[in-house]
């Protein structure tokens, strides 16, 4: 994964964190997910893009969105 990535992650204290992969400290702390998603959404747009790797409360994976210009694993199929 590249350093522009961020997983929006719950913190046991309550809220929701936004982190890079393997940092130890978070890149912001929001109340919702929904807050948390639109402020990864923002860090990784002006990083240039990447993929936001959204979490569920029991820490599972529930839905990752790529930011443009970042690199689609899963582009849509050209419809002609």
């Amino acid at each position: 994964m590249g350093s522009t990535n961020r997983h929006v992650v719950p913190n046991p204290d309550g809220g929701w964190d936004v982190r890079k992969p393997d940092a130890q400290r978070s890149s912001s702390h929001q109340p919702t997910q929904a807050e948390a998603i639109n402020r990864a959404r923002e860090i990784v747009q002006n990083a240039g893009g990447g993929e936001v790797v959204t979490h569920g409360r029991d820490g599972r994976i529930r839905d990752s969105d790529t930011i443009a210009p970042g690199n689609d694993p899963n582009p849509p199929r050209d419809r002609k």
